[in-house]
């Protein structure tokens, strides 16, 4: 058996079904979406499931237009888009698909990003934006094309001429361009036929984003801008939309716009989908290390926006006591293991050797946890579901 070094850095993954809520990074900032146990992908190990679905309305909290309720949803009578997901967390640190825009369809690689809303992909105009994996878009190119113009619902541009967006990150990268309407095409294995949707046409893009190798960011979140928003608002599909995820040697995975019925043993949790738009969030109440609840006040998981779900991220965030809980807790399952310097310097990084290299046996050297929802849910992550590996000889906790 190889034994390889392993760093632990908080990252959880899940298959995720969402119905409607949001999130934002105010307490556990970018829970990340990654599955890494599904039989759509190996076959072998079961899928691990966790939808969401709107709390029970109470007064006047709940607005009347909200989306995407799982239960309920039309699942059987609307047709759906199933799209490939591709990349992977050890090789992007991101999960992508391909989406078609106008006509005749010119393709992007864009990331599944359930934190935000705008969809948009770099424009032939821009002069700032990186070099990626696709051409650019060309507007021009598109007889189906139509720029948004200004309008009391969106910010304009200087010129008062077209509606303009503008999306600021947590790593502090930023993306702005101007709004598009054009056809939006959902690849072969879509039963949904192309639709006219509004996204961005990029002009300008700093940081990660001008780096990376995807063309830019599929929004998923709750807003008008959403691609999912604006399906459910056409009535082409029902509300709601599922992600599934690779492991962390498999990748890839699928997703699906529309609804389909829930997985056996699905673990639904509660969202407050006024608290938490524009973001997707998550009722968590406990965190438990090999059976024992961490020692602390449930409070610290209810602040802002809660616990949120951000699929554009590769980590997950607790707050400081909740991480030091945490830590603690695994550090003590962990003491036949050789705790020793991490990769990055500048991060106080937890990394050991002496643990099995294989994903299927991390099992052996690593303690299961368990989230605990405000309902008496229960979801049990394994090692693979909490550590990130850097590479063959590093994995993160």
């Amino acid at each position: 058996m190889a034994q390889t070094p392993i760093q632990l850095t908080t990252f959880f993954s899940f298959f995720i079904f969402l119905s409607s809520f949001q999130l934002d990074p105010t307490t556990v900032h970018g829970l990340s979406t990654n599955s890494t146990t599904t039989v759509l992908l190996d076959g072998a190990r079961p899928a691990m499931v966790l939808p969401l679905f709107l709390s029970p309305p109470n007064s006047s909290k709940t607005p009347s237009n909200l989306h995407r309720h799982l239960q309920g949803s039309n699942a059987n009578n609307s047709p759906y888009a199933r799209m490939r997901l591709y990349d992977g967390l050890l090789l992007n640190e991101y999960y992508t698909t391909r989406l078609w825009i106008g006509t005749p369809p010119q393709g992007f690689a864009l990331i599944v990003d359930t934190g935000g809303t705008v969809t948009y992909v770099p424009c032939s105009s821009c002069e700032q934006c990186g070099r990626h994996q696709d051409p650019k878009f060309q507007p021009e190119l598109s007889s189906t094309y139509r720029p948004v113009k200004c309008n009391n619902g969106c910010n304009c541009d200087n010129e008062k001429v077209n509606c303009v967006y503008g999306s600021l990150y947590g790593e502090m990268s930023t993306s702005s361009g101007d709004l598009g309407e054009d056809i939006i095409s959902f690849g072969i294995q879509s039963e949904l036929a192309p639709q006219r949707a509004v996204f961005g046409c990029e002009n300008l893009e700093t940081g990660d984003l001008y780096s990376q190798h995807a063309d830019g960011i599929m929004g998923l979140g709750r807003g008008d801008l959403s691609i999912v928003d604006q399906l459910v608002e056409k009535g082409v599909i029902s509300d709601s939309f599922s992600l599934c995820y690779g492991g962390m040697d498999i990748g890839g995975g699928a997703m699906v716009l529309g609804g389909i019925s829930p997985p056996s043993g699905t673990v639904f949790t509660d969202s407050d989908p006024v608290r938490s738009s524009p973001y997707y969030n998550i009722d968590l109440k406990e965190i438990h290390v090999v059976g024992k609840q961490l020692p602390l006040n449930p409070s610290v998981f209810d602040e802002g926006h809660v616990t949120i779900l951000d699929s554009g991220t590769p980590y997950a965030y607790l707050p400081a006591a909740a991480f030091a809980a945490f830590k603690d807790a695994i550090m003590k399952e962990l003491y036949h293991l050789k705790q020793i310097r991490g990769p990055y310097p500048n991060y106080n990084d937890i990394c050991f050797s002496g643990a099995p290299s294989a994903v299927s046996q991390l099992s052996d050297a690593f303690p299961p946890i368990d989230l605990v929802f405000g309902n008496g849910q229960h979801l049990s992550l394994s090692p693979e579901n909490y550590l990130f590996r850097e590479s063959l000889s590093a994995i993160l906790l």
